[in-house]
C-alpha cells in the first residue's frame, strides 16, 4: 500500500475491486479542563481529512496497515505522529467492519490509548490536527462517531472493573487525584468517604506525601496489582 500524507487515511487503501483492505486506526484519550465548566473531561485529537472520501470532515487518526508493520506497531506509528507521543497504555479495543463503512470494503481495527497529565504536558502541536471534547463531537468522516461512542461506554465500563484509571495517572498519586480520574470519566462527582471506601484494599500505600504544599500534604499512593477486580459501584457525592 502507498503510504499517504494524511493521518487519517482510512478508506483510501487503493481502487475500488473485491478485496478487503485492513486499516488501523486509534482513539488517543486524555484528561483536561471542559472549556466551559474548567471540571477536567475526556478529549481526544482528530485529524482533518485533506483528500475525498470526507475531504474537510474530522476523523480519528489512523491509515491502512503498511505490509512491513503489525497492529500494535502501527497503532504506535499513529500515535507518534499525532501527538509526538508513546503512552503507556495501548490496547486493542475492536474491529470496526460494517460494509458501508467506507466507500472502499475497509476492515478498521482499532486501538485506544491513554494520556498521562505529564505526558499531556508534552504533545506537540501537529498541522491538521485539534483537540476536542470526546463527548461533544459529532459528524465525523466514515463510521468514526460509532467509534468514539462505543470506546467512551467501553472506558466506563471497564473503569468499574479493571485497573485501567491508572494509565490516566503517574505512578504514584493521590487519593483525590484518582477520584478526579473517576469522576472525569464518569462525568459525574463522587462521594468521597464512599470512593475512600472502595479504594480500599486497591491501593499501596507509599509512605509518603505529596510534596510543595503549604497546608497536610495528601499521602500518595501506588495501584497494588494483587488487589480484587471486583465491580465499583460508586455514590454521587452528597449536596
Amino acid at each position: 500500500m502507498t503510504l499517504q500524507s494524511d493521518l487519517s487515511r482510512d478508506g483510501e487503501a487503493g481502487e475500488t475491486d473485491d478485496r478487503v483492505s485492513l486499516a488501523v486506526s486509534t482513539v488517543i484519550f486524555a484528561l483536561r479542563p471542559h472549556p466551559a465548566t474548567g471540571s477536567p473531561t475526556i478529549w481526544l485529537p482528530l485529524v482533518r481529512r485533506i483528500r475525498e472520501p470526507f475531504e474537510g470532515r474530522w476523523a480519528l487518526p489512523g491509515g491502512p496497515l503498511e505490509p512491513h508493520e503489525d497492529l500494535a506497531s502501527s497503532a504506535r506509528h499513529t500515535l507518534e505522529r499525532t501527538t509526538g507521543l508513546t503512552p503507556n497504555h495501548l490496547e486493542q479495543l475492536y474491529a470496526f467492519g460494517r460494509v458501508d463503512r467506507s466507500p472502499d470494503r475497509v476492515v478498521s481495527i482499532v486501538y485506544w490509548a491513554l494520556v498521562r497529565a505529564e505526558e499531556d504536558a508534552q504533545v506537540v502541536p501537529i498541522p491538521n490536527v485539534e483537540w476536542f471534547v470526546a463527548d461533544e463531537v459529532a459528524g465525523l468522516a466514515f463510521d468514526h462517531d460509532d467509534i468514539v461512542e462505543y470506546a467512551l461506554t467501553r472506558l466506563r465500563a471497564k473503569i468499574t472493573y479493571s485497573p485501567i484509571a491508572y494509565g490516566f495517572l503517574p505512578d504514584e498519586f493521590t487519593l483525590a487525584q484518582l477520584r478526579e480520574v473517576y469522576e472525569a470519566v464518569l462525568g459525574r462527582p463522587l462521594d468521597p468517604a464512599n470512593f475512600r471506601r472502595q479504594m480500599r484494599g486497591r491501593l499501596q500505600a507509599t509512605g509518603r506525601c505529596l510534596e510543595g504544599l503549604s497546608h497536610r500534604p495528601p499521602a500518595l499512593y501506588r495501584h497494588d496489582p494483587t488487589s480484587s477486580r471486583t465491580t465499583l459501584t460508586f455514590e454521587r457525592e452528597s449536596r
